[in-house]
């Protein structure tokens, strides 16, 4: 099938994202990964918004999370996104994260979003037109 999309971005672990021992609550491994979502959107054209105006919302019907250290606070951390191209009307992001000072995996995911027309909340079967238009941009013409 069609090549692979990257990117990466940091993030620095806030204090209002760790428990009273300094550990990062599990729920925000996912909030990184929309960091990723967004970072990759913002670099390849393809955010929220871009989306949003061209008539569609694309909710997340399913995410997995697998943790393999603990990231605490004041942790740099690298989320790296990839887009997994697929036929189906769906968009596919796995994910790694990095302690950026050593280099360890932290953990890894993948989310699967669908695409619903915005006014009506109806779940399209194919994919929209500007979205295989952006598709034969970024992963065919390379």
């Amino acid at each position: 099938m069609q090549k692979e999309l990257s990117d990466h971005t940091e993030i620095l672990v806030r204090f209002n994202e760790a428990d009273p021992l300094g550990i990062v609550w599990h729920g925000h491994y996912i909030r990184y990964f929309e960091d990723g979502r967004e970072a990759f959107g913002n670099k390849y054209g393809i955010g929220y918004l871009d989306f949003y105006r061209n008539g569609y919302v694309v909710p997340i019907v399913n995410v997995e999370c697998s943790y393999k250290k603990s990231v605490r606070y004041g942790d740099k951390i690298r989320v790296e996104t990839t887009y997994h191209p697929c036929e189906a009307a769906k968009i596919k992001f796995s994910y790694r994260l990095f302690n950026v000072k050593t280099e360890e995996l932290v953990a890894t995911g993948s989310t699967v979003q669908v695409f619903l027309e915005a006014k009506t909340s109806v779940l399209q079967l194919i994919n929209p037109v500007f979205f295989e238009e952006w598709k034969n941009i970024h992963l065919r013409a390379q």
